[in-house]
C-alpha cells in the first residue's frame, strides 16, 4: 500500500543535518528580495534565470517596444528545497486527528458462546475527536504516553499502547514513541473515544515503517485488541456485524452537512454492567437490514435509530433516560432522531447543532458535555482529518454569564 500523500498536511516533520526547520519557515514567510542592480526592475534579482525565475513578456502596441519583467520567487525555491530534505531524512513526528464515532442504529442479535454478544449496527465516525501527536523515541525499549486529562491511564492498558505493541508483535518494526494525547471525547460515552485512539495508533505506526502493512492488515490486526477497532479503518460509515469486527462499507448514507449535537452527563455507563443487564426478549425484533435500507433510502427518522442497549443503560442510568425524554419534549420537530449511542451515556440529536434550551438554564445540567458535530468520511489511503469548521465541545461552565442568567 502506498503511503498517504497527505501527511505533510497532517504536520509530518522531518530532521536532517543542517537546518531543515529553518528552511520550512520560509515557506509561511517570504524573503526580502535582493538588492536590485540598475539594469533589473524594482523587486526583481539580479540573478541569473534557474529554477524559482519566471520570464514574462508582453507587448506595448501604444509606445511600439517589448517590456521583459523578471521575477525570482524565493519562497519557491527554498520550498522545493524543504521538500526534497522531507524526501530524503525520513518522518520523525506525526500528529493525528483521532475521531470518534456514534450508532445510527444498534440491535443486539444473540449471545455468542464466547460470552461477547453478536450484534448489527450502523457506525458512522463523526467529527468530535482527539489530537495525537506521534514522535519516534531514541529508546528501543518502551513507549511514552502523555495526556492533558486526569485519570486517563498512560501504562500498558491504555489501547494506544496495546495498538503500538501489536503493531511491533505483527511486523517486526522496532520503532518506539513518544506520544501525546490531546484528548476531547468524554470517556464513558459510548463514542469510541478508545477505539479510535488505538486505530489511529495503529495507522501511524504504519506510516513510520514505510507503510509495510496493508489497510485490511490493520483492520484484522486491531480486532485482536479491541471489537469496535476495526471499524475506523472503513471509509468512516460501516454495517458493522458479529462482535462488530466484521466490517463492510456503506457509502456515503448520509449527508456528511447533517449536523448533530452531542449531549452528555457527567455520569458514564459501564458497559460491562449495561451488558449484564441486557435482556434479549426486550431486544427490538426489527431486522437491521431492513433499518439500514431505510436509511440508505430515505434518511434518518425517530423509527430507525433503535438502539437494544438503551433500557439496559437506563436501569444503570436512570437520570439518562429523563434527559432523553426531555429533549425530545423540548426540541420542537428541531431533530430528525434523538437516541443513545453506543452503551452510553451520549444522547444524540441528528437535524441541528443545538442543544434545547434547558441544558443551558437547568441546574441539574450545569455539568453537562455538549458538542456540535457532523459526520464525517476519509479517502482510501488517507487518515481523517478534523474539519476545518468543526467547533470545540464545552460545558456550561464556558458560557458566558450572560448567555446563562
Amino acid at each position: 500500500m502506498a503511503c498517504s500523500a497527505h501527511l505533510l498536511s497532517q504536520s509530518l516533520y522531518s530532521s536532517h543535518r543542517g537546518s531543515p526547520g529553518a528552511l520550512r519557515s520560509l515557506r509561511s514567510q517570504a524573503r526580502p528580495p535582493a538588492r536590485a542592480s540598475p539594469a533589473a526592475r524594482p523587486g526583481s534579482s539580479a540573478r541569473g534565470c534557474c529554477r524559482g525565475v519566471s520570464l514574462r513578456v508582453a507587448a506595448s502596441f501604444e509606445q511600439g517596444r517589448r517590456q521583459v519583467e523578471v521575477s525570482y520567487d524565493p519562497q519557491a525555491k527554498f520550498n522545493q528545497l524543504a521538500d526534497q530534505i522531507d524526501k530524503d531524512a525520513g518522518m520523525t513526528r506525526l500528529n493525528l486527528f483521532s475521531p470518534c464515532k456514534i450508532n445510527v442504529f444498534l440491535r443486539i442479535t444473540g449471545k455468542r458462546p464466547d460470552g461477547f454478544h453478536d450484534l448489527a449496527s450502523l457506525f458512522h465516525v463523526i467529527s468530535l475527536g482527539d489530537t495525537i501527536k506521534f514522535s519516534l523515541s531514541p529508546s528501543k525499549s518502551r513507549d511514552r504516553l502523555s495526556t492533558n486529562v486526569p485519570g486517563v491511564p498512560v501504562d500498558e492498558s491504555n489501547l494506544i499502547i496495546k495498538a503500538l505493541n501489536l503493531y511491533r508483535q505483527k511486523t517486526g518494526a522496532d520503532n518506539f514513541f513518544w506520544i501525546h494525547l490531546d484528548k476531547k471525547v468524554p470517556t464513558g460515552a459510548g463514542l469510541g473515544g478508545g477505539s479510535s485512539n488505538a486505530a489511529t495508533a495503529l495507522w501511524a505506526a504504519n506510516q513510520f515503517a514505510g507503510c509495510i502493512a496493508s489497510e485490511r492488515d490493520l483492520q484484522e490486526w486491531s480486532g485482536e485488541i479491541g471489537s469496535d477497532i476495526p471499524f475506523f479503518f472503513s471509509r468512516g460509515a460501516a454495517y458493522c456485524t458479529s462482535r462488530g469486527e466484521i466490517v463492510q462499507d456503506i457509502p456515503n448514507p448520509l449527508p456528511e452537512n447533517l449536523p448533530l449535537v452531542l449531549i452528555k452527563p457527567p455520569e458514564a455507563c459501564s458497559t460491562a454492567e449495561v451488558y449484564k443487564r441486557f435482556r434479549l426478549e426486550q431486544a427490538s425484533q426489527v431486522d437491521p437490514l431492513t433499518l439500514l435500507k431505510e436509511i440508505t433510502q430515505n434518511g434518518i427518522s425517530q423509527d430507525v435509530c433503535v438502539n437494544d442497549l438503551e433500557p439496559p443503560a437506563f436501569e444503570v442510568l436512570p437520570s439518562l433516560k429523563r434527559l432523553k425524554k426531555r429533549i425530545i419534549a423540548a426540541s420542537r420537530d428541531n431533530y430528525n432522531a434523538v437516541f443513545m449511542s453506543g452503551s452510553g451515556s451520549t444522547i444524540v440529536g441528528i437535524g441541528s447543532p443545538d442543544p434545547p434550551a434547558f441544558v443551558y438554564d437547568d441546574e441539574d445540567y450545569k455539568d453537562v458535555f455538549v458538542s456540535e458535530a457532523c459526520f464525517l468520511t476519509r479517502d482510501e489511503n488517507e487518515w481523517y482529518r478534523e474539519p476545518i469548521s468543526s467547533k470545540a465541545a464545552f460545558s456550561k461552565d464556558d458560557l458566558p454569564a450572560s448567555v446563562i442568567d
